[in-house]
């Protein structure tokens, strides 16, 4: 028995080939070592662990002889040994057991097949099994009754698992109606919202508008708008437990009208005699569409002010005048203060007054969502202003108003009039609140807003995408972009070597602190500057993006082109350094690199060359360093002709030598060499050491002539040594700074010498018809134009005598929505709020085809960038281009865009948590810290140097892109590997990762040997499926669907919200999951008669028994699927997952009879309807729900959030982890088709839930 080496790689990498012919590799139940076990021995010892073990029954061939059992070691021979999921301690399961608890650590655990394998690399399939005997024949099936579980025939464990995970998500949205109101005029598009909303009712309209006459007369507001001006008026006649008006949330998505809406509120409370109203948006020039708003509700009277247009004094004083009206004002205005300190804030707040009961509106609110940051984080500004307005103006209406204000529960920070947390609520501060759903996950988030909605504090409404087109078209990287690309990430990766190697030279020669935070902010810089990488990317797609645009332009349409940035700053810089007239556009790349380097290589400073005169200040400091070197001496005389002076006299006598030191010095000159007071006036005084001596004292006598600067033989001698080393080394220094300036220069030529593309923006004006045809909607204030003569551009502001810089945007809008320019460009900060949809009550109705040069990582930019283009009142629906390139995994990440856009783009999302657990177990496993848990992309088990290689290659272009830092050559056994750290701020930031792969060559990045994104991929989507094997998965509300769904008696109310009068309430369902004999045969003749049955399509049985019974199922291959089948089971119809063919041929075997096929299935259909799959024994009883065709379902609706911590407490009690988290659920009674949404409540908790609800109040229904 031997024991070979083990390479590092993953846990399902076969050993290296080598063992002796005809032995068995096994793995050692301790150590987890590789064990080669000769033919015939089934006991061994382990040489490492010195664990006695013996093989398991499975990979014995023929039964051994009968021999004495090993000393007892804590290892039963009978049963398997499986490391523990989570505390890894290693069990004996017995044969057959699927699921049981550790006894250690107390998780619930099922034995997982695909995790098995690792514990018997060879096996594939069950035959071939060391001594496994092959599949019997059918007639002696029954002979075989005991097989393990966790082989690849288990039933059980595939039922079980779908079940943990809920059911099928289905369609996201429905068809929106006001559900209580029946006023107004139907919206001009359709209008959508969340399944999980509609299921919820608002409470009973109460409120009266005094406007709506003049609605009904007008048709200004739709239906829609109606029912939220009556909601928000109905909501701020109610008050929070603290004393505060409670407010509203328009949560409207982008293109519904809220601005309209807004401006309606304003109105409707005008009429009241509110007379004053905030309005806080994100733009100063938005202010003109609230201007337009308000005429088109009928508002003309109203005022608006710009607060950036008025001074500091108070907004009612005489010399501004402004009694009434709307403030209309930024979120920076409302953190603005002047230059003598006086805020912004401050001014408003006395304008409205402490008793102030007007309306504040916050439109866009996700602007202050930072108020409770993540860990490590300060609040912004912005939402302290925000917070601080509210505290300060308790009878205020505030409306909140943002299309993606409540994508998370950490942004609601700020919306403290909404009464979902502090008093009279069970979460006493936003921390509580904030924990509780991030345990529930998106479903709590969505049980939130139906909360919301039924309280009547919330509408959520969206217009539908039906009639939008999404398109991903690939933009390839050119020859020549494709060879730029790659020159610039090379240079990168030598130009972040080189600045880090400057740096280390400098700080060796210890620098000034001034001099080190500059390099210590540089060093930041350096790390983190890869906007060049998104520069050159966006830059590639531009030839495509000219290529759609005037394909669109020619087939009559107009076009909307999105940016994330404009790169304004560089030209800007690059203007005030060269003027206003250029050779060519500026290239932002170049730019910026060329600006990280001038600002921050590591130059030493240029030494100084003293002078002739240095050496007079030289002896002057030492003089004055030396202030009289035989003073002592002279202290020592005074105190011997003082003798017949005491004590006190001799201090007096000392003290007032040094109090009159000068005195001193002229009263007693002596020599400092004879210690003679004679020819005062021929000593010497050394201008150096200021020593007194005689010329002829001196070795050799001093005859010549004496200068003021006369200075001794012995500092004379020392200050040329001085000068003579000071000189070497500031002619060192000299050196240094000269090598290192030529180092910089060098760098700079070179990035001046790299061909690197054109600013985007500048560069589509240009091959679009430039300005005169391109309305430009950004945040720059000039730009770049392609001078008359052709040679040359010229920089030009975007201003102009007839329209100031705040209105250009304006202004250039309204020349698109005239006809009068047929492409728009738009960046994020120019274009919030702005509508640019095909307006029937424009000039430009042609259809909009809207091309995304820049899709923002974030899903809910996302949803803003589409909003500008898909809004109410349009003639027709937008044509969406997403363009991407191989670059970074943009195609990946566009195809999900265009699949789930019109559903719910908050499902995509990398950044999350599983995304930040998948990106650490990648960087683990690259830094060989950890097995890798999934094969990186190229890589093969068999072959485990082609893992290494893959690590090393990894780990390369990480170094390279500066996430892994600090690296050095190990030595010894490690010889020639690299290793290096992850900082903790990387190791879970998905978005830097996302961000740095672009500066990996493209061939690197597009090579799927190598690709860093795949491999990333490949582990989230392995993180996704452990969490929904072990019922962690957070996939919303999961809908329930059954043959049968129907209401058991009457709900039961246990809890009324006394404000709105709300309540909770518990259903009960009877729930036939099964699919009869005849629907199967059904599905089957119908796909044969149509002429798309595959040939294997079928009805199958398992290989092996389960419970003493063989399972039957239905198998159709999917349609273009390449080998898997939708699988159908009587006891729960449509398994949740596909299933694999050759899953499926392991498992199963095709019945050959069609009778054989009805009476198994109809057997098991008939037993499923009174027992689970685990058997009349199972220790749940009838609580267990694992394959039973009839069951109990409970679920609690209405308003959830009163008892959500009650419902959180009792679910914690329960033994199954699947029961122990909140689920939200989705189901539809089949008669009457009443929706109910809810948390579902497992049947051996319901008893729990009760009891724990009893204190509150039993209302019959």
């Amino acid at each position: 028995m031997g024991q070979p080496s083990l390479p590092t790689v993953p846990p399902l990498a076969l050993p290296p080939p080598g063992p002796p012919a005809g032995s068995l590799q096994v793995r050692c139940a301790g150590c987890h070592g590789i064990l080669a076990v000769a033919p015939g021995m089934t006991e061994f010892i382990c040489p490492k662990c010195q664990l006695p073990q013996m093989l398991p029954p499975e990979l014995l061939g023929a039964p051994p002889p009968r021999r004495p059992p090993p000393k007892a070691q804590g290892i039963d021979p009978t049963k398997i040994q499986l490391p523990c999921a989570r505390c890894k301690a290693i069990l004996n399961v017995p044969h057959g057991l699927a699921r049981f608890n550790c006894p250690q650590c107390g998780v619930d655990l099922a034995v997982d097949l695909a995790k098995l394998q690792q514990y018997f690399p060879s096996v594939s399939s069950p035959a071939s099994l060391v001594g496994f005997p092959p599949d019997p024949p059918e007639e002696i099936n029954e002979a075989i009754n005991r097989i393990p579980s966790f082989l690849p025939f288990s039933v059980a464990i595939d039922v079980e698992r779908e079940e943990d995970e809920g059911g099928a998500i289905g369609e996201t949205f429905t068809d929106y109606r006001p559900p209580r109101l029946s006023v107004g005029c139907p919206h001009p598009d359709a209008v959508v919202e969340t399944s999980s909303l509609s299921a919820v009712q608002p409470p009973e309209p109460t409120y009266h508008l005094k406007i709506m006459d003049e609605l009904d007369k007008s048709n200004a507001l739709s239906c829609l708008q109606i029912e939220t001006l009556v909601y928000a008026c109905q909501r701020h006649l109610h008050y929070l437990q603290n004393g505060a008006r409670a407010g509203f949330f328009i949560g409207d998505g982008a293109g519904m009208g809220k601005g309209r809406t807004i401006a309606g509120l304003i109105w409707e409370n005008w009429q009241h005699g509110r007379c004053k109203a905030l309005w806080v948006s994100v733009g100063s020039d938005l202010k003109f569409d609230a201007r337009r708003d308000l005429d088109d509700v009928g508002a003309s009277c109203i005022e608006v002010h710009a607060l950036n247009k008025l001074p500091y004094s108070k907004l009612d004083s005489k010399a501004v005048g402004i009694k009434d009206g709307v403030v209309f004002l930024t979120y920076s205005s409302l953190i603005a203060s002047s230059e003598k300190g006086r805020s912004r804030l401050v001014q408003l707040l006395q304008w409205c007054g402490s008793d102030f009961d007007g309306l504040v509106v916050f439109d866009e609110c996700h602007k202050a969502k930072n108020l409770i940051p993540e860990a490590g984080s300060q609040p912004t500004r912005t939402g302290e202003a925000v917070l601080e307005i509210q505290a300060r103006l308790p009878e205020a209406r505030f409306v909140y108003c943002s299309a993606t204000g409540a994508s998370e529960p950490r942004n609601m920070g700020y919306m403290v009039r909404l009464g979902l947390w502090g008093a009279g609520t069970c979460f006493p501060q936003f921390q509580d609140f904030l924990g509780a759903l991030d345990k529930g996950g998106v479903g709590a988030l969505e049980l939130v807003a139906m909360d919301m909605k039924a309280r009547g504090m919330y509408v959520c409404r969206t217009l539908s995408y039906k009639g939008a087109e999404f398109e991903v078209i690939e933009a390839p990287l050119e020859e020549g972009m494709m060879d730029m690309y790659k020159k610039a990430a090379e240079f990168w990766a030598e130009l972040r070597v080189e600045l880090l190697s400057a740096n280390t030279f400098l700080s060796e020669e210890k620098p000034n602190s001034s001099q080190v935070w500059r390099l210590y902010w540089a060093s930041h810089q350096i790390v983190t500057s890869f906007a060049w990488a998104r520069m050159l990317a966006t830059s590639s797609k531009v030839p495509a993006a000219v290529r759609l645009a005037k394909q669109a332009l020619a087939e009559g349409k107009c076009v909307v082109i999105g940016l994330q940035s404009t790169g304004e700053a560089r030209t800007e810089e690059f203007v005030t350094k060269y003027g206003l007239e250029l050779e060519d556009f500026v290239s932002g790349p170049r730019e910026l690199l060329l600006k990280l380097v001038e600002e921050n290589y590591p130059v030493p400073p240029k030494p100084d060359s003293l002078g002739e005169e240095s050496v007079k200040e030289l002896q002057r400091k030492r003089h004055s360093a030396t202030p009289g070197v035989s003073f002592k001496e002279r202290q020592r005389k005074t105190a011997k002709w003082n003798v017949t002076s005491d004590t006190d006299s001799f201090e007096e006598s000392l003290s007032e030598s040094d109090l009159e030191s000068t005195e001193s010095d002229e009263e007693f000159q002596i020599c400092e060499i004879c210690n003679s007071e004679e020819d005062k006036k021929l000593l010497l005084r050394c201008s150096c050491c200021a020593r007194l001596v005689h010329p002829g004292c001196l070795v050799p006598p001093w005859t010549d002539l004496v200068s003021d600067d006369w200075s001794c033989y012995s500092c004379k001698e020392k200050t040329d040594e001085y000068f003579h080393a000071r000189d070497a080394y500031v002619a060192e220094l000299m050196k240094r700074y000269e090598a290192s300036l030529e180092r910089k220069t060098k760098i700079l030529d070179i990035i001046r010498s790299l061909d690197l593309p054109n600013n985007p923006l500048d560069d589509l004006i240009d091959k679009l018809g430039g300005p005169e045809n391109v309305a430009e909607m950004t945040g720059r204030r000039g730009m770049l134009l392609r001078a008359s003569g052709g040679k040359g551009v010229i920089y030009q502001a975007r201003s102009t005598k007839e329209v100031a810089m705040e209105m250009v945007n304006m202004h250039e809008k309204q020349l698109f929505m005239d006809g009068k320019k047929l492409v728009a460009i738009i960046s994020e900060a120019g274009s919030a709020g702005v509508s640019l949809q095909a307006d029937r009550r424009t000039l430009n109705q042609k259809r909009r085809v809207h091309i995304t040069l820049e899709l923002p990582w974030s899903a809910d930019r996302a949803i803003q960038q589409f909003g500008r283009t898909h809004r109410s009142n349009q003639a027709s629906a937008p044509q969406y281009r997403l363009l991407f390139t191989y670059l970074g995994g943009e195609k990946r990440f566009a195809s999900i865009v265009a699949k789930r856009a019109g559903l719910s783009l908050s499902a995509f999302n990398y950044d999350n948590n599983y995304g930040k657990k998948a990106l650490m177990m990648m960087y683990r496993g690259i830094m060989e810290q950890d097995p890798l848990p999934v094969l990186p992309p190229g890589c093969s088990s068999e072959e485990p140097a082609t893992i290494q290689e893959f690590i090393t290659y990894a780990k390369a272009a990480l170094i390279s892109v500066g996430i892994v830092r600090d690296t050095v050559i190990c030595s010894g056994k490690d010889g020639g590997k690299v290793s290096g750290r992850i900082v903790d701020s990387d190791m879970h930031d998905v978005g830097r990762f996302l961000n740095r792969i672009l500066g990996l060559p493209p061939d690197i990045q597009n090579r799927p040997v190598h690709s860093l994104f795949e491999l990333f991929v490949s582990i989230l989507d392995l993180t996704v499926h452990n969490a929904r094997n072990e019922g962690q998965f957070d996939s919303g509300i999961i809908d329930i669907k059954a043959n049968s769904i129907e209401l058991q008696g009457s709900p039961r109310t246990v809890h009324v919200d006394n404000l709105s009068g709300a309540s909770t309430v518990l259903f009960t369902f009877s729930v036939d999951r099964g699919i009869t004999w005849e629907s199967a045969k059904s599905l089957l003749e119908e796909r044969q008669k149509d002429g798309v049955a595959c040939a294997n399509d079928g009805f199958y049985e398992s290989r092996r028994e389960w419970m003493g019974r063989k399972h039957f199922i239905l198998a159709l291959e999917c349609s273009g699927s390449g080998g898997t089948y939708k699988i159908f089971r009587p006891a729960v119809g449509e398994a949740l997952r596909e299933m694999l063919a050759a899953e499926l041929k392991s498992k199963y075997k095709k019945l050959s009879t069609i009778e054989k096929a009805n009476k198994g299935w109809q057997d098991e259909y008939e037993v499923s309807s009174v027992q689970c799959m685990h058997g009349p024994k199972c220790k749940l009883g009838t609580y267990c729900t694992v394959g039973r065709r009839l069951q109990e379902v409970n679920v609690l609706g209405g308003l959830i959030l009163p008892v959500w911590s009650t419902i959180e407490k009792a679910l914690s009690k329960q033994v199954r982890q699947s029961h122990r988290r909140t689920r939200v659920v989705r189901l539809e009674t089949t008669t009457n088709c009443q929706r109910i949404v809810g948390l579902l409540i497992p049947n051996a908790a319901i008893e729990s839930v009760m009891e724990d609800l009893s204190g509150f109040q039993d209302v019959e229904s």
